[in-house]
C-alpha cells in the first residue's frame, strides 16, 4: 500500500521586514502624499496645538539641533531651556549678518525665535509673521521688545511692500505650505536687492527631487545649502524628554503614540527617517540679485 504521508498544520510565517508595523508607519512618514494630506490639515491643528500648550509657555516648535563637539551657544537662565531650539534658528540666521538689519520671520510660531535672534542678533526691527491667530496672540503676550512685532498673515499673500526686508527667515514651516512656488515668489518680493533668505527645513524622500527643482526655479540665487540630518538628530535626542512631558499633559490618551511619533521622540518611526535619510533636513542661504 502507499505510504500516506502526514500532512502538516500551516505554520505561522516570520513576520516580513516590509510588512512589520514600524516600517509600514516608516514608509508612511516618508512618502509625499503624507505631506500633501498634512497641508490640508496645518492651518486647523496649529491653533488646536497653541491652546492647548499655552499653559505650558512653549515657544518652539522646531526639533533643535546640536552639533559635534557641542555648540555652547552662550545663553541666559530663561533660554536654556530652549538651548536645541534656539541653536537652530542661531545657526540658520548667522549666515549672515543681522545687526541693524530688518528682518522678517514668516511662520514664526509662538515667537521663540524671533525673540531670541531679537536680543542676540540685534537687527533694527524683527516682524514675525504666522496665519494661527492664537499664535500671533500669545506672541504679541509673551514678547514685549522694542524692534520686535507680530502680525497675522499668509505665507504664500504677504501683507507687506515690495523690498521692505533685509533678511526673511523660514525655518521648519515650508513643507506645510500648498504653494511653495508661490511662497518663493513673495520672498522675493519682499526683500532688497542683496537681501538674504535665511531658510531650513526638511523633505520625505520621495519630493527632495521636486523640492530641488523648486528652488533652483526661485528668483533667488542659492549661495550654500547643506544636510543636517545629524545635528537634527541631536537636537531631537536632547529635546524629546521636554516633549513627553508635554504629551503626557496635554494630549488625550488614545494620541499620545501619534503625538510622541511628530514630536520626534527617539526610537519611533519619524525619529528612524530623519536618522537613516528617509528624511532629508536641509539649511539654505539664498540671495537677491
Amino acid at each position: 500500500m502507499p505510504t500516506q504521508q502526514k500532512t502538516l498544520p500551516p505554520q505561522p510565517q516570520p513576520t516580513s521586514r516590509k510588512t512589520r508595523p514600524t516600517d509600514l508607519k516608516n514608509r508612511f512618514f516618508r512618502h509625499v502624499m503624507f505631506w500633501k494630506i498634512s497641508q490640508r490639515v496645518q492651518k486647523y491643528f496649529y491653533p488646536y496645538v497653541t491652546r492647548r500648550l499655552g499653559a505650558d509657555d512653549v515657544l518652539f516648535f522646531n526639533y533643535g539641533y546640536e552639533q559635534d563637539p557641542p555648540m555652547a551657544v552662550p545663553l541666559g537662565a530663561s533660554d536654556e531651556p530652549d538651548r536645541y531650539c534656539s541653536q537652530l534658528y542661531h545657526s540658520t540666521a548667522t549666515q549672515v549678518g543681522l545687526s541693524g538689519k530688518r528682518v522678517l520671520e514668516v511662520s514664526c510660531g509662538h515667537g521663540g525665535g524671533a525673540s531670541y535672534l531679537m536680543r542676540t542678533l540685534h537687527p533694527a526691527s524683527y516682524t514675525g509673521l504666522d496665519l494661527n491667530p492664537a499664535a500671533i496672540a500669545f506672541c504679541q503676550d509673551k514678547h514685549d521688545l522694542d524692534g520686535l512685532d507680530f502680525v497675522r498673515g499668509h505665507a504664500e499673500d504677504l501683507p507687506f511692500d515690495d523690498q521692505s526686508f533685509d533678511a526673511v527667515i523660514n525655518i521648519e514651516a515650508s513643507l506645510h505650505y500648498l504653494r511653495f512656488p508661490r511662497f518663493l515668489a513673495e520672498v522675493a518680493r519682499v526683500l532688497r536687492p542683496g537681501g538674504h533668505f535665511l531658510y531650513a527645513d526638511f523633505r520625505p524622500a520621495d519630493g527632495v527631487a521636486a523640492w530641488e527643482a523648486t528652488l533652483a526655479g526661485a528668483p533667488l540665487r542659492m549661495l550654500s545649502q547643506r544636510e543636517i540630518n545629524a545635528e537634527v538628530v541631536r537636537g531631537m535626542d536632547n529635546n524629546s524628554h521636554q516633549w513627553v512631558g508635554r504629551i503626557n499633559r496635554h494630549v488625550p490618551a488614545l494620541l499620545r503614540g501619534l503625538a510622541r511619533d511628530f514630536a520626534g521622540v527617539p526610537a519611533l518611526p519619524f525619529y528612524d527617517e530623519m536618522q537613516s535619510g528617509g528624511l532629508s533636513y536641509r539649511m539654505h542661504c539664498f540671495a537677491k540679485a
